[in-house]
């Protein structure tokens, strides 16, 4: 029960307020009054009789003009029209306590942080952003200041203000900070905090499985190296983004970082391109520069240089050992400081072996490796790559987040993932194309059925001997998997056993792509 007291400006009258109530043993939870001459009192809920004699009374008060019944206090519905105007702020939005700890959030911000059903209030802003120094700014200038985070893999300006409380001294003192996040992507190029060609860092990778945290403990390591790096993965696991990050990492990171694919480039252009031209050669009167002579100093990603024809890899060996090489067309070498980082999706071990692939630059290569497990085999990556992946797409779709249920991260994980990351990002995409209400389901991301085993058993596929109920059922099986995995490297590689095995059942159970 709230009751609006308007009254006049008179000593003592607030006293006889408050007797009147302590005579009913009515406990008073709290009091506001008004510089116009109202008094707000918050009590308990009582009966109607028991209401309606109170009423009498107070009126009956000296200096008392009316009294009524109101829904909210002046703070409450304040504290009201504010915690809606924050929950309709499409950025998250936190309020903070000078020891660090949130006391307010919107829904924006506990969605990014936890969930909708949950809150971030009571916990410390250094555990939600870790990247962030809240108490350094604390014990600096308390200014308003602005700076590039990272959560979760996506990059966030955080907006710090400082909020100060002036009192009857007219000195202002500061009671707390407001911290409003946007996606980086929202800000302007021309802004002071990001720069236009800004890197990836080790702190946009995300994972929690133990496979995902060994690789980036040894690549930060590696990072810091200027021998040669071999990075190994399947298709779509994330090779170039990964190289990327060693480079912010190392003390090359001032330096250019070019990127070079060694796939389907004719030999000509794939010389130019890395090594230049002289002037006069192909009708070109001052010549070109090539990738390795642009980015002296920095670092030149080869992809799948498994792919790289004989000839470069004669003339990358040379630039590995000493750092030379010549223009086409030119005599004169030129040496530069270059580190290379090359990725393959092939066994470049398999390809020195064929004769595909030269086992001096292969040697050389294979010093400092990393290899990038494939999503199958570290399913707990799963459910926070969907999180990042959902985040960034809604952002851009400029829709709300939806939710899942973990059902849906159940059966992703148990999917087999042939393309990776990447798959896994352009299903989320099309899952939020097709998305009709708030929660994402299994049927949005039509997962492909071609590895699902063959049905339950039947009286017919039980006659015969156990060997050759079990050549039965092996036979589907491979005769599935081969539609995903069409070629008898891939399926061995699949299943983890030899080429010439799966080759021969292959041939045996007469098994052809469809």
């Amino acid at each position: 029960m709230r009751l609006e007291v308007f009254c006049e400006d008179r000593l003592g009258l607030t006293r006889e307020l408050l007797d009147i109530l302590a005579k009913r043993s009515i406990d008073l939870r709290g009091i506001e009054i008004d510089v116009t001459g109202i008094i707000y009192l918050n009590c308990p809920d009582i009966d109607f009789d028991t209401f309606s004699e109170l009423m009498t009374e107070i009126r009956r008060i000296s200096g008392v003009k009316d009294v009524r019944k109101i829904q909210f206090m002046p703070m409450e519905r304040q504290n009201f029209e504010l915690a809606a105007v924050l929950d309709s702020l499409p950025s998250p939005v936190v309020s903070v306590d000078l020891k660090g700890n949130v006391d307010t959030a919107n829904h924006a911000a506990n969605a990014l942080f936890c969930s909708e059903s949950d809150t971030i209030v009571g916990r410390s802003i250094s555990q939600l952003l870790p990247n962030f120094a809240f108490q350094d700014w604390l014990d600096g200038q308390r200014t308003r200041v602005r700076e590039n985070v990272v959560h979760n893999g996506l990059d966030y300006i955080v907006e710090l203000m400082p909020v100060f409380v002036t009192g009857d001294d007219k000195e202002q003192t500061l009671v707390s900070a407001v911290l409003a996040l946007r996606p980086a992507a929202d800000v302007s190029h021309n802004s002071d905090i990001l720069s236009p060609t800004q890197e990836l860092g080790f702190e946009h990778f995300v994972g929690i499985s133990n496979r995902h945290k060994a690789l980036i403990q040894q690549a930060k390591k590696l990072a810091m190296l200027d021998q040669p790096l071999l990075i190994e993965g399947e298709t779509g696991t994330g090779k170039e983004m990964l190289a990327r990050a060693c480079h912010t990492r190392s003390h090359r990171s001032s330096e250019p970082f070019l990127v070079l694919s060694c796939a389907s480039m004719p030999d000509d252009v794939a010389e130019t391109e890395l090594f230049g031209n002289a002037p006069g050669s192909f009708n070109d009167e001052n010549g070109h520069k090539g990738i390795f002579e642009q980015a002296d100093g920095g670092t030149v990603f080869l992809d799948e240089i498994g792919e790289m024809s004989p000839h470069i890899q004669i003339k990358l060996l040379r630039l590995l050992q000493d750092g030379t090489f010549r223009r086409v067309g030119e005599e004169k070498e030129m040496h530069v400081d270059v580190r290379v980082i090359a990725s393959t999706r092939h066994n470049l071990s398999d390809l020195a072996e064929a004769g595909s692939f030269r086992e001096d630059l292969y040697y050389r290569l294979n010093v400092l490796t990393l290899n990038i497990p494939p999503l199958r085999e570290r399913a707990s990556d799963i459910a926070p790559l969907m999180e990042l992946f959902v985040a960034k797409h809604a952002h851009s779709m400029n829709m709300m987040i939806p939710k899942w249920t973990s059902e849906l991260i159940s059966q992703l994980s148990t999917y087999h993932w042939p393309g990776n990351m990447r798959q896994l990002d352009n299903m989320v995409l099309r899952a939020l194309t097709q998305l009709e209400g708030d929660e994402l389901a299994s049927d949005s991301f039509e997962l492909p059925s071609n590895e699902k085993l063959p049905a339950s058993f039947n009286s017919q596929q039980l006659d015969g001997s156990l060997d050759e109920i079990m050549k039965h059922y092996e036979a589907q099986i491979l005769e599935h998997l081969f539609q995903t995995y069409p070629s008898s490297r891939k399926l061995a590689k699949r299943l983890d056993v030899s080429h010439t095995s799966i080759a021969n059942k292959l041939r045996d159970y007469s098994i052809r792509k469809q």
